[in-house]
């Protein structure tokens, strides 16, 4: 199916004004029609905003940029505007962009809804997909969903953290992408991408209906808000001060990602005062690093021999202990006194390092071991010393990177 482009310009100011916040996960009260700010741009299909002024600098990947676009389609771009209407893989070649919900946003019928743009606080931007509809002017179900890119200055110059909230989504696909009644064809992404064909991030869901699942599902704890710092330029999990969030899931979390050979990939796990790591699916293990700063800093290694977990090495904290070249499929850490609390809630309190033998992607499971630490005046009887509690571990994250390093941090549920 053939559609016509329709090339706007407008222009849209920012709008500051304090931020209330809804029951929804929606910033709003900020001015305008619907609470979201001004309109950014009239009723249309696959139209884009004039270069709009950021009020202030980001640094996205080594590049400085202090003006974007607003596309019609679910994203924001800063090289040029951007009118495709069916969304195209990760990563896209000189084509930065920021997208929490690419698909066919059809706005040009009266009741498709409409997008908006302006500021909850200072050093603060928002943009509104406020009820739209999809191709071809079809608002018998409609989304509403926001981008929000937060001044983050005080870190380093050009840092900045996107939000997406997800307050309603019920369709996927416009007619155009093969859709049916806003269903199948190719269903909407959503994620970022530094145009450089080698960063980018793909949410849990992209391409598939599963994508209407990120109204209820999180990296942050609240259902249909996600969360992603951008630090010097680098995507979440470039360092183990800035780690990727999990995807919150009922039971815990589940990720799967890419690794390059002998790539250092950084993981929070939950509270536990040892650990099971498991490959499911992809490359072994080659090397654990564990992190200082718990009491002796010194850890013991398990092997699993088919049958029972045994000890093979005891090994200090900060010091790569490797498997050898085969590597392994799991292995467990003990070794953290209970005295240190760990702390479900903190995500840089237990970063493991790990890399593996190859290049690939990796799914991989933990499995924390928890011991049972009794109040004074315990009403229960204490229940078995260690006790092993799933994580089902949920991120798509779809990376390659020339750096070698990146981090993943988890947050409980």
């Amino acid at each position: 199916m053939q559609k016509t482009t329709l090339a706007l310009l407008t222009t849209a100011g920012l709008l500051c004004a304090s931020a209330t916040v809804q029951a929804s996960v929606m910033l709003s009260g900020f001015g305008g029609d619907a609470g979201y700010g001004e309109l950014a741009m009239p009723r249309n299909d696959d139209g884009s905003t004039n270069q709009l002024d950021l009020p202030f600098e980001i640094n996205y990947f080594g590049n400085s940029y202090n003006q974007f676009f607003i596309n019609n389609n679910g994203n924001l771009t800063f090289e040029s505007a951007l009118d495709e209407y069916t969304p195209t893989a990760f990563p896209v070649t000189d084509q930065p962009i920021i997208a929490p919900y690419w698909a066919d946003v059809d706005t040009s019928c009266a009741d498709c809804g409409e997008v908006y743009v302006g500021s909850p606080s200072e050093g603060v931007v928002a943009v509104t997909w406020n009820n739209v509809g999809f191709y071809d002017e079809d608002n018998s179900k409609s989304n509403t969903f926001q981008a929000v890119l937060i001044d983050r200055s005080d870190t380093g110059a050009g840092n900045f953290d996107v939000e997406f909230r997800y307050d309603k989504l019920e369709w996927t696909t416009g007619d155009a992408s093969d859709g049916v009644n806003g269903l199948g064809g190719t269903p909407a992404q959503a994620g970022y991408d530094a145009g450089d064909g080698e960063n980018y991030f793909a949410l849990p869901g992209s391409f598939s209906e599963e994508v209407l699942n990120l109204v209820s599902s999180s990296n942050t704890g609240e259902d249909g808000v996600w969360r992603f710092a951008i630090r010097e330029g680098a995507l979440p999990g470039a360092t183990p001060e800035n780690p990727l969030m999990p995807v919150v899931v009922e039971g815990g979390w589940a990720f799967e990602f890419n690794v390059d050979l002998n790539e250092t990939i950084f993981i929070d796990p939950d509270v536990a005062v040892g650990y099971d790591y498991i490959v499911d699916q992809g490359p072994n293990i080659r090397t654990v690093t564990l992190p200082v700063g718990f009491d002796d800093d010194m850890f013991f290694i398990w092997l699993w021999d088919g049958l029972n977990w045994v000890q093979v090495a005891e090994i200090a904290a900060g010091i790569s202990y490797d498997f050898g070249i085969d590597g392994v499929d799991r292995f467990r850490v003990t070794g953290i006194e209970t005295s240190n609390e760990v702390d479900p809630t903190d995500t840089s309190v237990f970063v493991t390092g790990l890399s593996f033998v190859d290049s690939g992607e990796v799914s991989l499971r933990q499995i924390p071991i928890v011991e049972f630490v009794p109040g004074p005046n315990p009403q229960v009887p204490e229940p078995s010393t260690w006790l092993m509690v799933l994580i089902a571990l949920g991120l798509v994250f779809a990376s390659r990177k020339r750096q070698k390093s990146l981090a993943l941090g988890l947050l409980p549920a």
